[in-house]
């Protein structure tokens, strides 16, 4: 059950108490609240509750109600779903300034997937009037929101493809193609940040965790990457593109 934060802190505790200018660092790394005006920001600060969580805590119920909407501001959490025969499947990472519970609050329904922490994690729940009223008044959520929805939209078709594919070391390849990131310097190579863990990446793609190990190691081994202890680094995107393409 949720309660104000007394020392140890417990899982899904609220944190009603934290210091104003603290609250208002996070809701300005929230690239949903950006651009919001200093009366808006006021308002949500009023709202908001921030929770904290421990690994692997439960931080979103599937079947639950869509009573609010949920910012990750530190850690890192992820998205599942649970098949018939009890599998858990990984749908994504989220990582801090991603918001979620979105679908459930808007269409007044039950929540479609689980999030569960994978590290500690603090998360600010914005309770459902307060949420759908930043949505009707405030342009700036409804744009980026919009944004978002259609970019949801794209990455859940790609996942589909991805677990269409029968082979599963190229379904792996793929997921790395689908995670990676370009970065700030174009000299330098691509990087796949917050790196999940063998078992949390065999989840999202249905597989093994000692199939991912054998599959990065064969990367590793080849120079195709480089691992790190949070991250990889894809020394050479194209012949991991070939990797998925191989017939």
């Amino acid at each position: 059950m949720t309660s104000e934060v007394t020392p140890p802190q417990q899982p899904g505790t609220d944190k009603p108490a934290v210091e104003e200018r603290q609250i208002q660092i996070h809701l300005r790394k929230i690239p949903l609240m950006a651009e919001l005006n200093d009366e808006e920001i006021a308002f949500v600060k009023r709202e908001i509750r921030i929770r904290h969580y421990q690994k692997r805590d439960v931080v979103l119920q599937k079947g639950g109600h869509g009573d609010g909407l949920m910012f990750l501001l530190s850690g890192q959490a992820q998205v599942v779903d649970v098949t018939e025969d009890g599998r858990a499947i990984g749908l994504r990472m989220l990582a801090p300034g991603d918001f979620f519970g979105e679908i459930a609050l808007i269409n007044n329904s039950t929540r479609s997937a689980s999030v569960v922490a994978m590290t500690e994690v603090l998360v600010g729940f914005l309770p459902a009037p307060a949420a759908m009223h930043l949505f009707s008044h405030s342009p700036s959520v409804a744009n980026q929101m919009l944004k978002y929805l259609a970019q949801k939209i794209q990455r859940d078709s790609e996942i589909r493809a991805l677990l269409s594919i029968n082979n599963t070391s190229k379904r792996i390849y793929a997921f790395l193609v689908m995670q990676q990131k370009p970065a700030n310097d174009p000299n330098a190579p691509a990087v796949v940040e917050n790196l999940p863990t063998h078992q949390d990446i065999a989840n999202m793609v249905n597989t093994s965790r000692e199939t991912v190990t054998r599959a990065l190691l064969a990367l590793v081994q080849q120079g195709i990457v480089q691992k790190e202890s949070h991250r990889l680094i894809i020394r050479d995107p194209e012949a991991l593109k070939k990797l998925v393409q191989a017939s």
